[in-house]
Parts: structure tokens; C-alpha cells; sequence
């Protein structure tokens, strides 16, 4: 129990890792630029500490998905460059472009609205964001044109600076990659000719800057990886040489001897098979832990590997330990650096039939978030 009478709940984050990550991710993809992707809390990391720490790895550029995400960085004083792009259809763009942050265009309505937000506060800075076959948010290469035109007549009046184009690849295979890329491509190629010169150009995400080096262009968007996590199966994080920042951990709450037969969890899925050690875990799927894991999810205790035996329940769940010599106290670490011995994210997507993106951000609940290295 912690000094609260909270049971121990941990997600510590190595601070030095992301930084290191960031570095080694500069050297892999040698680009001009690297945006350090922080949304989502920087999945689930921690937004401002690993903003700071991929800065201190030498990123020039931050991304988040909202413009939300981009104020609480500001907010919290850091003054690098931010581009956001995903806005409610409601989003007025005032405090976005007052803050000096980039706003992602998607559409010709949210070009003006952007143009009108900036009105007597001097240029809005903009990154046109390009459809090239994700089919989600992006102009459509039928609005092209009509877009860069009046961008071009925008930027002339000095309301909006054209400061990038981007667009994203699917990841589906190569060939779908590249075909995104020579669309992207073309779309850069119209935009010169209506007049356009921006500076920044990107398409790649983690997977394409690692994997497919025409995808790289003047800046790469770092995500995933800069926590390090590998972005696809082709490659793990060690031999890419990152290290995991995040490790999930607790302490057992409570242990029970029990006989052969004895059922454990809701709907006892799971029953004992001899005379057995179970230990509690005071995290459920009320911290992220996902159920899909039930019987599953790997953890490690003093220096052992299990698996969940039974049913993830909304605050705990059990761990059959054999006659290991476990107590209460005990550290449980459910996932961290494989290095050490322990189970990795990875381990768990697995486990629950998910990535490992989906593992990291869909913490949180009652876990009490650390951080250590850095300048937290």
C-alpha cells in the first residue's frame, strides 16, 4: 500500500529513453527536419515532460492531433514549433493562431476560417494537408487546385503563411506506400505551380520514415517509435535500437493458498490444476488493462514470468504462482524494456489481439504517472 492507502499503481516513464529514441531516429532517417509526435498524451507517456525530452533529442518540430493538445504545451512554456491537425468543425482558431501554432488544413471552409481567425493578429502559419489514399482527413485531389489558389491570394493578402504540405501513407503494403507517395508528389507539383513554396514536406509517420526512404522528403513525423516501440513486425525496438520508456508496475495486494479445483475470477475461466500460490494485482480494466488479456497478459514477479489466470476484473485481477515464494509488497511488473526480463508492450498486443499503440495510450484510470531522467 502506498503512504495514501492507495494500492501501488505505477506508469514510470524514462525520460532519457525518449530523448535517446529521438536521437537515434535522427540518425536512422537523416532528414532536414523530425516532428516528435506528442498527442494522445504522447501516448499515454506524458505530453510536456516527452515534449521536452524529444527536444532534448534534437526534434525541431512538435505534433498533436488537436489544437487542445497544442495549448496545454504552450500553456506549459514550451515555445517549439507545434502543427495540429484534427479540429472540431466548430474550432475558431483564434487562441491557435495567437499562440503561434501551425493549424493542419484539411478543407477550403477550414482555410478560411483560419484566414478570418488571424485577422489583425498578422499571418496565420498553415500546413495543407493532402487526401493521397487514407481516405480519412486531407483535401481531396479534386479541391486541389481551388485550395492552392486561394492560399496563393491569401498569402499575398497576408493573412496565411503556407508554411508546409503533408499527407500520410497507409502502411498497408509497399506498393499501396508508394502510390501514396506519387500522389503526394503531384500534389506538391500543383502546388508550385499555383504559386505555393512551402518549406516544410512530410508524408512519412513512423513505419514510412523507418521502412521506405522515398517517404521521407524534408521531415518525418516521429510517433511510436520515439517511446520506444516499433512501428511495424519487420523490425523489434532493440534491433532498431530504441528502448522502451514505459514500464507498468504494482505491488501484490494479497495472496491465498488454495487447493486443486478452485476457480478463480468471474465465470472461473480459469481453475486451478494442483494445490496453488494466487496473488491479487490491484490493476483492471479500469486502469486500461485490457480483459481481452484475461488468461493471457504476461506479467513478471521477482524475476518469474506468468500469465493472468482467469477473468481481468474492472480493479484486479489474479496470478496463479505455483509455489513461487511471492508476498505482499511484492513488485509486479506488467510491462517495460524487455532487456531487464520483463514482458514488453508488445507481449501484451499480442496477448489481447492489439498493437502496441492501442497498450501504452489507453492507460490511465487511478495509475499514478512518474517520471524519471530528463527535466521532468
Amino acid at each position: 500500500m502506498s503512504a495514501s492507502g492507495a494500492p501501488f499503481r505505477e506508469l514510470v516513464v524514462d525520460l532519457d529513453a525518449v530523448t535517446a529514441n529521438v536521437a537515434r531516429l535522427r540518425e536512422l532517417v537523416g532528414t532536414e527536419h523530425a516532428m516528435a509526435v506528442v498527442k494522445a498524451n504522447a501516448y499515454g507517456h506524458g505530453a510536456v515532460a516527452c515534449a521536452r525530452a524529444a527536444l532534448a533529442g534534437g526534434a525541431d518540430w512538435l505534433g498533436v492531433a488537436d489544437v487542445a493538445e497544442a495549448l496545454q504545451l504552450r500553456a506549459a512554456g514550451i515555445d517549439a514549433p507545434v502543427l495540429a491537425w484534427l479540429h472540431d468543425p466548430g474550432e475558431d482558431f483564434v487562441e491557435a493562431v495567437a499562440a503561434g501554432v501551425d493549424i493542419g488544413v484539411s478543407s477550403l471552409a477550414q482555410l478560411e476560417t483560419v484566414a478570418a481567425a488571424a485577422s489583425g493578429a498578422g499571418p496565420a502559419y498553415v500546413q495543407l494537408k493532402l487526401e493521397t489514399g487514407l481516405s480519412r482527413n486531407g483535401i481531396a485531389p479534386e479541391h486541389w487546385e481551388a485550395v492552392f489558389a486561394r492560399a496563393r491570394e491569401l498569402e499575398l493578402a497576408g493573412s496565411v503563411v503556407v508554411r508546409g504540405i503533408f499527407s500520410h501513407v497507409s502502411n498497408a503494403s509497399p506498393e499501396d506506400d508508394r502510390a501514396a507517395v506519387a500522389a503526394y508528389r503531384d500534389g506538391l507539383a500543383r502546388a508550385e505551380f499555383a504559386g505555393l513554396r512551402p518549406g516544410l514536406t512530410h508524408i512519412a509517420a513512423s513505419a514510412a520514415a523507418l521502412s521506405l526512404p522515398e517517404s521521407r522528403f524534408g521531415m518525418v513525423r516521429l510517433g511510436i517509435a520515439c517511446y520506444g516501440l516499433s512501428p511495424f513486425g519487420a523490425a523489434s525496438a532493440a534491433e532498431l535500437g530504441l528502448r522502451p520508456a514505459m514500464t507498468l508496475r504494482a505491488r501484490v495486494a494479497a495472496v491465498r493458498r488454495v487447493p486443486a479445483g478452485t476457480g478463480v475470477s468471474y465465470d472461473y475461466t480459469y481453475r486451478t490444476d494442483r494445490e496453488t500460490t494466487l496473488a491479487l494485482v490491484p490493476l483492471g480494466y479500469a486502469e486500461g488493462i485490457p480483459r481481452h488479456a484475461s488468461s493471457r497478459g504476461p506479467v513478471a514477479i521477482g524475476g518469474s514470468r506468468y500469465r493472468i489466470a482467469g477473468r481481468v476484473a474492472m480493479d484486479q485481477f489474479v496470478v496463479d504462482v505455483g509455489d513461487a515464494d511471492v508476498a505482499v509488497g511484492d513488485e509486479v511488473v506488467l510491462f517495460g524494456d524487455p532487456a531487464t526480463g520483463v514482458p514488453s508492450a508488445d507481449d501484451w498486443a499480442e496477448a489481447a489481439d492489439t498493437i502496441n499503440y492501442e497498450i501504452v495510450t489507453r492507460l490511465g484510470g487511478r495509475l499514478r504517472r512518474s517520471f524519471r531522467g530528463g527535466a521532468a
